[in-house]
């Protein structure tokens, strides 16, 4: 096992905090493009069709994160053929849940507007941008398991040219469609659309070595009954750690959306900070995964220790600098996304909050990429249902008096306590790699 330096650290780091970052700046990009139409139920629309699929695509956001602790410790081990074999799973897994998610569109759109309705015609819009973006569920999820397998193996500089490619192509399709040919909503979706499946393909060819010489050696792996449980434990943990963690965040849209339409479109204004800062901080959790899990599957404990402090001092140092930053710009860039003065009012009122929504939240991220490069995944659900109940116990108590600014406290409140949960069950990584 190679030393762990803060060098080699911030080498993968680096292009995945770049890579990362264009994920949150596409959806910054979509809101003000939709906001220069300056419609808060299309601002609105957008806004709760890009939650309704990120909340059916993170259900499966377990392929992504499973294969990425299975693929570094399978590096780790040496065992190339296992490291071949555990992409092919993911691609199968990821394809088969794509294409079930489009046989089964008309329901699932159906069920969210009627678990969280909004107004009329911000449901229409909404149903609109839903019923184009569906097509790629395939592309998307098996964008996981190739994105998790790059970052497993470090990988980080494919994974920065395939975010550029994906990320830039949506942008500039963004701005043709919707301000060029005026389609409006459908535009975006279209948009996101055309980005995803370029992107599969992209990452295929990135990927293309575990298609070579290996190939038949991981393909004779794929129905082994070991690694297929180890899969299936990880899958199963990590999908139910992020369903619980994904509908908090879906509650806290829909709950907004109660306070009117401006208020949801504020929301989501000021949402872009938090996808920003938590994509860019993510690069050192993805780091932490990547060096965590070959470290264990190399069976080093130091190196186990070593990646896990170092990963965590840049990822409370990226904090600081975020919080900075949307301390001196955040009111210059609320008026670039919107030209509503009344959204731009009200999402003014609710900044305060996402200056301290890094320093409350980059622990817990950090933890995230140490605690699935370990694959102790039951250790994860654990921590994260003790977090979600204190949440709702927020959301009880400071909604009723607080609004809007209470949905926020209490959405500090689940970053805090998901920090706390996991640092008390740290010392089960270390115990794992004095285990072997």
């Amino acid at each position: 096992m190679t030393e762990i330096t803060h060098g080699r650290v911030f080498r993968i780091a680096g292009p995945i905090v770049l890579a990362n970052a264009t994920v949150p700046l596409l959806g910054a990009v979509d809101t003000a493009v939709i906001g220069q139409l300056g419609d808060p139920a299309a601002l609105g629309a957008v806004g709760i069709g890009a939650v309704i699929l990120a909340t059916l695509y993170w259900a499966f956001g377990f392929l992504r994160m499973s294969t990425s602790g299975l693929a570094a410790q399978a590096e780790g081990a040496g065992d190339k053929a296992e490291r071949s074999a555990v992409l092919i799973r993911a691609l199968m897994v990821g394809l088969a849940a794509g294409l079930l998610l489009v046989a089964a569109q008309t329901v699932l759109i159906a069920g969210a507007f009627r678990l969280a309705p909004a107004s009329p015609q911000v449901e229409g819009l909404a149903a609109e941008y839903l019923t184009i973006r569906i097509w790629g569920a395939p592309a998307t999820i098996g964008l996981y398991a190739l994105t998790g397998w790059l970052i497993g193996l470090g990988r980080t500089r494919g994974v920065l040219v395939l975010q550029l490619w994906q990320n830039g192509a949506n942008i500039g399709l963004d701005l043709w469609f919707v301000i060029g040919l005026g389609w409006g909503v459908p535009g975006v979706a279209v948009a996101t659309l055309i980005a995803e499946w370029s992107g599969l393909l992209l990452a295929l060819w990135l990927a293309r070595d575990a298609f070579g010489t290996g190939f038949r050696a991981g393909l004779a792996r794929v129905r082994d009954r070991v690694a297929l449980g180890r899969l299936f434990t990880a899958s199963r943990d990590i999908m139910l750690r992020t369903i619980i963690l994904q509908l908090s965040f879906t509650s806290f849209v829909f709950l907004g959306a109660r306070f009117g339409d401006v208020t949801l479109a504020a929301n989501q204004v000021v949402m872009q900070f938090l996808e920003i800062t938590a994509y860019a901080l993510d690069g050192f959790a993805f780091a932490a995964e990547a060096l965590v899990g070959q470290a264990i599957g190399a069976r080093a404990v130091a190196e186990t220790r070593q990646a896990a402090r170092i990963c965590m001092i840049w990822g409370l140092g990226g904090a600081a600098l975020m919080s900075l930053v949307i301390l001196l710009t955040g009111p210059a860039l609320i008026d670039v996304m919107t030209t509503s003065p009344e959204v731009r009012e009200e999402a003014r009122r609710y900044l305060p909050w996402l200056v301290a929504a890094p320093l409350i939240g980059a622990a817990a991220w950090i933890y995230d990429g140490i605690f699935i490069g370990a694959l102790l995944t039951g250790q994860m659900v654990r921590a994260m249902l003790i977090s979600v109940v204190v949440y709702v116990l927020a959301l009880l108590v400071l909604v009723p008096t607080l609004a809007n600014h209470g949905l926020w406290a209490a959405l500090m409140i689940l970053n805090a306590t998901r920090t706390f949960t996991l640092w008390r069950r740290y010392p089960k990584v270390l115990a794992l790699a004095e285990r072997g």
